[in-house]
């Protein structure tokens, strides 16, 4: 199974557990921000790739992928196969397209030439870097540490295998810092939660997390809660934010470390990034929601689901 087939088991899992008034607001809340066209659209804008991947994993956890929302979200993707997009909707788009499959039955790619698969993971070879990672774009001069993360989720995806894998581990290694935390790129010093989490993804994926690395990073990731119960996106900052807190306690789960964090704190933090409305802001700067930020305080939730 896919690392993010498997995320979403593990998250409709909690979701199911959370309660049903919850349930209720966030299942209306993405019903209710599905565009015109199927797809979904950030604060501003028209419909695109990435919000719409967010949109319809909120969809699926919340057991509303299905009917006419299916078809006019297969119908928006349908239209953008042969669009030539970034690494990270290109990842919208395919696992948007399997979550369709999986939930409603709809074949997204029926009209993908054959060959797509292969023809893709050679396409994403060019965005390999001498250091053994992979760049945000084919031009790129330097590799990071998420896009390396994306770049291999999309290659389970599309069922093709990690070119050089020893190499990709020793990447992601050369981005850890005396913190114990990992860093997106090379010359910087300061870990964040975000790229560690990436960082740890990306090894488990590869089954190259050693013991040594699991203890660093837990500690890491401890030293990120902060008063609000929420997790910081690196130390210069001093608020929490509803992405890092998702992403830092995800990987505290993997890293087999959850239950060394507040978690009574934690799940308060994310109920209080909840809006009357019905959907979650990202942290207590923040005013509005948005499908993206929405995902995080539902995943979150779901990752939570023992405290309730």
């Amino acid at each position: 199974m896919s690392y993010l087939a498997d995320l979403t088991l593990r998250l409709a899992t909690g979701v199911g557990q959370l309660p049903e008034d919850l349930r209720t607001r966030l299942a209306n809340f993405y019903r209710n921000a599905q565009r015109a066209d199927g797809g979904f659209a950030g604060r501003e804008g028209p419909s695109d790739l990435y919000y719409t991947g967010f949109g319809l994993r909120g969809l699926a956890l919340t057991g509303q992928l299905h009917g006419s929302v299916a078809d006019r979200a297969a119908g928006f993707l349908a239209g953008q196969l042969h669009n030539r997009v970034a690494i990270v909707d290109f990842l919208s788009l395919v696992y948007g397209g399997m979550l369709i499959e999986s939930a409603a039955g709809v074949d997204v790619f029926a009209q993908a030439v054959p060959d797509w698969r292969a023809a893709v993971a050679d396409e994403l070879e060019r965005f390999r870097r001498p250091d053994g990672g992979y760049a945000k774009t084919d031009e790129g001069a330097s590799s990071s540490t998420y896009y390396s993360f994306l770049m291999v989720l999309c290659l389970e995806l599309i069922d093709r295998p990690v070119v050089e894998p020893e190499r990709l581990a020793a990447f992601v290694a050369s981005r850890v810092r005396v913190d114990g935390g990992f860093v997106e790129m090379g010359p910087m010093q300061r870990s964040g939660t975000n790229p560690t989490a990436a960082a740890i993804g990306l090894l488990k994926v590869l089954q190259r997390l050693d013991d040594a690395t699991r203890e660093r990073s837990l500690d890491f990731l401890l030293d990120m809660q902060t008063d609000e119960g929420g997790l910081r996106a690196n130390t210069r900052i001093p608020l929490a934010d509803v992405l890092s807190t998702f992403t830092g306690l995800l990987t505290l789960s993997d890293l087999g470390g959850l239950d060394e964090v507040d978690l009574s704190a934690a799940r308060s933090y994310v109920e209080s990034m909840e809006l009357p409305g019905g959907g979650f802001r990202g942290g207590l700067w923040d005013g509005a929601t948005d499908v993206e930020y929405t995902f995080y305080g539902l995943g979150t939730l779901a990752l939570l689901t023992t405290d309730y």
